[in-house]
């Protein structure tokens, strides 16, 4: 109040608020993700899904889904949480994680084979940014090249990407989130933005450096259906093999080793008795 009526003394304007076009604080982009498991699911699956959630400020939370043969439900659950995307973790025999990523309730959505998980409790990486902070997103090159993998850009994006003005985020960018793709796999990857430290010559030191947070996951992409949690086929993954059919081949290459040492204790008996060594007849001569 003092400088106020100092100000206005010495014939100056009052201190006034700058305002703003209400176009430019409008809130426009109106993504919401929707995060949720199937029971069953272990320790780390589930550190995983909460350290997916304070990456995504933007996202809501749910109980446990109980079926894992009705998924349609998620679209009515989507639709009262008020979620246009789903990220839902399905968990198999307590060792396979599945990760379903759609669009409710028109789709598309695709269906994740995670394998590689590390959480960030795990990792004990020196990297730390701000909770809440709207993440740069970071493609690999090779999202461009194929069909499929253009439509799981603009899924990822829509995503991942914290709307700009969420009331819930962060006016900052000090984390990048970064897809790569390799052996027909996406890895995911966490990093810190750390500016350069020091001073060059009076001025600021200029350039960042990217230390990894964490999580890691690495996500094979199985199917893509052209509605929400089903639908017609538009993408199938022929390099995918089920971890079921690994585990078997698996078995059977044990079990292919005993019986080989049972057929080599066989032969070698057979061997023996084929190839008797004749009698020596100086033995009976010298008793």
């Amino acid at each position: 109040m003092v400088k106020r009526k100092a100000a206005v003394a010495n014939g100056q304007a009052g201190y006034k608020k700058e305002k703003r076009p209400a176009a430019e604080l409008a809130f426009r982009n109106k993504e919401k993700v929707l995060l949720l498991s199937s029971r069953g699911i272990t320790h780390r699956y589930r550190h995983l899904l909460l350290d997916l959630a304070q990456l995504l400020p933007h996202s809501k939370k749910d109980s446990k889904l109980d079926t894992k043969s009705d998924r349609g439900v998620l679209n009515e659950v989507a639709d009262m949480k008020g979620c246009n995307s789903v990220l839902f973790f399905e968990a198999r025999k307590k060792k396979d994680l599945y990760v379903w990523l759609a669009k409710a309730p028109e789709g598309p959505s695709v269906k994740f084979y995670v394998t590689n998980v590390h959480t960030m409790a795990e990792l004990k990486l020196s990297g730390n940014h701000l909770k809440g902070s709207r993440p740069v997103l970071s493609f690999h090159k090779a999202f461009d090249e194929q069909p499929h993998l253009q439509l799981l850009k603009e899924m990822l994006t829509q995503a991942f990407a914290t709307p700009r003005r969420h009331h819930k985020s962060k006016p900052f960018c000090d984390h990048v989130l970064a897809f790569s793709v390799a052996d027909s796999r996406i890895w995911l990857r966490n990093y810190q933005v750390v500016p350069a430290a020091g001073k060059k010559d009076g001025a600021a030191a200029e350039g960042a450096a990217l230390v990894e947070v964490g999580p890691r996951a690495c996500l094979m992409p199985i199917r893509i259906f052209a509605g929400s949690f089903g639908g017609p086929v538009v993408y199938e993954n022929p390099a995918y093999v089920s971890p079921n059919k690994v585990r078997a081949a698996l078995k059977r290459a044990r079990a292919g080793k005993y019986g080989a040492r049972v057929e080599a204790r066989s032969r070698r008996r057979e061997h023996v008795a084929e190839h008797q060594a004749p009698k020596d007849t100086l033995a009976d001569v010298f008793q």
